[in-house]
């Protein structure tokens, strides 16, 4: 990619990551061949519950030459129940026959309403990161993109539940080596890579954890993950008051869709249950700017962060705690106003101590946009790397 083309792409993205909420649309119907939908509670994960053409652009009216499906699949979630979650699958329209390397792709934050789901986006050109999910198509991978649970699905966003997210980035992997051979080039011997920043960099890095435990079959070759929220009681503390104050109240209401017995109605006064009803409702290009700098006291009679059940619970989603069974590089912004330096700097001290191999990346100039921004192209480039059997040392 020339140096101009490469500008345009960074241009794009941050202005996507900076626009307005999506649109409302509505997904294309199941195909009258789509594969019949077991029920859920039988299904394994990972199972293709239904399949129908959909269309990637990465911006609006901008082609590309790929085979894209909407699908449903069965998940798991938090508590271990089954669950039916959305996503995207896009193939490059290039006549490979396979094993095509796979990438599952975890999103960065796009709101808690079903129409911020990216699958509900791409065949408008609006979903935020799709210039960027563009990119690694060109490179002749398939992509898989989750929707995560409850976006896109009936019931509420689990937003910032790291187990549940892990899980559907797995299995939206699992679902796509399930279409055709013949359309996509996935085989069960396709190297998988999982890729994701700021909640796609948690939900991506609890991917990485779970992999030997939850789907080992998968031949997953590296990780390349970053912004990652890997200690959400510290990123909640900054937050404070702080420009993402939203994303606090939005994290709460997602721990408490998976988790009802936290019942955070009885900590929110008027004003915070206003506020968390307008964000399970939109978009993060509207929510972020909702509640700028509220502090946690306006908006509670008591901070949940001081219950223990709410300490246990989120606690539960920190990262760090195991280490991944493959190569893994992270990279985090020096000068992230969201998401501290130090959290992604303790994360990689966190897996390196437990025997990973880790391949760290500052970006010292950069803030939290231009993290994803800038650093998504040497991400791609170690995951190709991957994918052509060179071995790293990483730099522990």
């Amino acid at each position: 990619m020339s140096v101009r083309s490469r500008t345009r792409v960074l241009a794009a993205s941050a202005a996507l990551a900076l626009s307005a909420a999506l649109p409302t649309a509505a997904t294309a119907s199941a195909a009258d061949d789509a594969p019949a939908a077991p029920a859920p509670s039988v299904s394994a994960p990972g199972s293709l519950l239904s399949a129908s053409p959909t269309s990637f652009h990465p911006l609006p009216l901008q082609p590309t030459n790929t085979d894209a499906w909407h699908i449903d699949y069965r998940s798991t979630t938090a508590k271990g129940a089954p669950n039916t979650v959305s996503g995207t699958v896009i193939v490059p329209r290039d006549g490979r026959k396979g094993p095509r390397p796979l990438v599952t792709y975890a999103v960065g934050t796009v709101g808690m309403g079903d129409q911020c789901a990216p699958s509900a986006g791409f065949p408008y050109g609006t979903t935020v990161e799709a210039t960027l999910i563009n990119q690694v198509v060109q490179r002749g991978w398939a992509v898989a993109v989750t929707d995560y649970e409850g976006l896109g699905t009936p019931g509420d966003h689990t937003y910032t539940v790291g187990r549940a997210e892990g899980q559907a980035v797995l299995d939206a992997a699992r679902a796509a080596m399930k279409l055709p051979s013949a359309e996509t080039g996935l085989t069960p011997a396709s190297p998988v890579g999982i890729m994701g920043y700021s909640q796609g960099g948690q939900a991506s890095s609890w991917a990485a954890e779970l992999h030997d435990s939850y789907a080992p079959e998968l031949n997953v070759k590296g990780t390349a993950t970053g912004g990652v929220p890997a200690d959400l009681m510290e990123v909640a503390k900054f937050n404070d008051g702080n420009i993402g104050a939203g994303l606090i109240l939005m994290a709460a209401a997602g721990h408490d869709t998976a988790h009802p017995e936290l019942k955070l109605d009885s900590y929110l006064n008027r004003q915070g249950r206003s506020y968390v009803d307008f964000m399970r409702r939109n978009c993060v290009a509207i929510n972020a700017v909702s509640a700028p700098f509220k502090r946690i006291s306006e908006v509670t009679t008591t901070n949940p962060l001081d219950s223990p059940d709410w300490q246990e619970k989120l606690g539960a989603s920190k990262l760090g705690r195991h280490a991944p069974d493959h190569p893994v590089y992270l990279y985090h912004a020096g000068l992230d106003e969201l998401i501290p330096y130090r959290i992604g700097a303790q994360l990689r001290s966190d897996w390196c101590g437990a025997g990973a191999t880790v391949q760290w990346r500052s970006h010292p100039l950069l803030e939290h946009i231009g993290g994803v921004t800038v650093g998504a192209f040497p991400a791609m480039d170690w995951l190709g790397d991957r994918f052509a059997g060179r071995a790293t040392g990483g730099n522990c």
